[in-house]
């Protein structure tokens, strides 16, 4: 069965950290570029970070210089480590892997406040 399963989401206060986690199952994870998303209430969802297969990173403006994405192939999980957390980072926060088509995790809430 395919599965994105994304964890680490949390209340945090405005500077502070999170990392998020996804691990995927029954896909051949090494081979497909991963990425997170976010939508907040009543905006689309929006790029956030994604890593290729051979971990070469791109980041949303919005982001670089807070967030890293990584990967390890071997536990098939792809992470988002967010530094200086602000509020405008609240969000649900959604685990992609892409090959020929797009696999979505469930979502993992972010929220920060004070």
């Amino acid at each position: 069965q395919v599965q994105l399963v994304e964890s680490g989401g949390g209340l945090v206060q405005p500077g502070g950290s999170l990392r998020l986690s996804c691990t995927a199952s029954g896909i051949m994870f090494s081979i497909y570029t991963m990425g997170w998303y976010r939508q907040a209430p009543g905006k689309q969802r929006e790029w956030v970070a994604i890593i290729s297969s051979g971990s070469p990173t791109n980041y949303a403006d919005s982001v670089k210089g807070r967030f890293t994405i990584s990967r390890d192939n071997a536990k098939n999980t792809v992470y988002l480590q967010m530094n200086s957390l602000k509020a405008e980072d609240t969000a649900v926060y959604y685990c992609n892997a892409r090959l020929r088509f797009d696999i979505w995790g469930q979502g993992t809430q972010v929220t920060v406040s004070s």
